[in-house]
């Protein structure tokens, strides 16, 4: 039976964050929850100890940030490395596999916004990190880069996610001027899963089913929930953000088929009603 040890930053302060976790399926007998610290170096020495592999998801995700530094890049590039110190120690982990984003690979280069993205900077930076780090120590490591991750929510609270869906029903009078990758949340579950088994698995996976611009999910939304209000015009007079392709061929060979854009939107919204986070 495979026994999974999963490390939350607080099991106290906001209990909806874990709640939801010990009442999973065969969580009783095989989920076992500790709280963590991505900041404090070999702390996740015993956690991982005799463990088969690490999955390494905690990064915070959120636009909107008053300290970057603190808020963002600490965590994301020091709790990365942090995990990281703690497997190299434990010869008995094969494989890590390191929940990036397609931020980390989309804003590479040349500079396409005159304001500092500063999520896409700090999943960047820690990717970077972390490569670095597993080539100099000979680690296998295996990253998955999701891009607007939607469809049904696990846990009871709002993530950044799922609130792009709900902006869009919960009376904003404009959509965002944006064109975004969209993934099943199921899809992005099922990509970590088969990287750690599949040996030949190697690399960056781009987990991306469909890329659509606001309008295109606000015309999907009109035909799925016809009484609902939504948003008619973008936030802007300039021409919609243009949309643009991303191969699927890596994510073949971990035999993914990925779950369509407009079930993932009508899932979501379903979810959200679940949960009572929209009325």
């Amino acid at each position: 039976m495979i026994q999974i040890n999963s490390v939350a930053e607080d099991l106290t302060i906001d209990p909806k964050k874990t709640k939801h976790l010990p009442a999973l399926d065969g969580a009783k007998e095989r989920l076992h929850l500790f709280k963590g610290n991505l900041l404090e170096e070999d702390f996740f020495y015993f956690m991982v100890e005799g463990c088969d592999g690490v999955f390494h998801a905690a990064s915070p995700c959120f636009v909107i940030t008053s300290n970057p530094q603190v808020e963002l890049i600490d965590p994301a590039l020091k709790g990365t490395l942090n995990v990281l110190g703690s497997w190299a120690k434990n010869p008995s982990v094969k494989r890590v596999v390191l929940t990036s984003s397609i931020a980390a690979i989309a804003f590479n280069g040349r500079p396409r916004a005159l304001e500092v993205l500063w999520y896409a900077l700090s999943k960047t930076l820690a990717e970077d990190a972390a490569w670095n780090f597993t080539k100099k120590k000979g680690i296998d490591m295996v990253t998955i880069n999701p891009s607007m991750v939607i469809g049904p929510l696990l846990q009871p609270t709002l993530n950044t996610s799922a609130a792009a869906i709900l902006n869009l029903i919960n009376g904003s009078q404009t959509f965002p001027n944006s064109t975004l990758g969209w993934v099943n949340v199921k899809d992005v579950a099922n990509a970590h899963i088969q990287a750690f088994e599949i040996p030949s698995a190697n690399g960056r996976y781009c987990l991306v089913e469909s890329v659509a611009h606001y309008s295109e999910l606000v015309k999907i939304l009109q035909e799925q929930f016809p009484t609902f209000h939504l948003p008619e015009k973008s936030v802007d007079d300039k021409p919609f953000m243009p949309t643009y392709q991303v191969s699927k061929e890596r994510t073949k060979s971990l035999g993914l088929e990925f779950i369509p854009l407009k079930q993932s939107i009508k899932k979501t919204v379903e979810s959200l009603k679940e949960k009572k986070l929209f009325t």
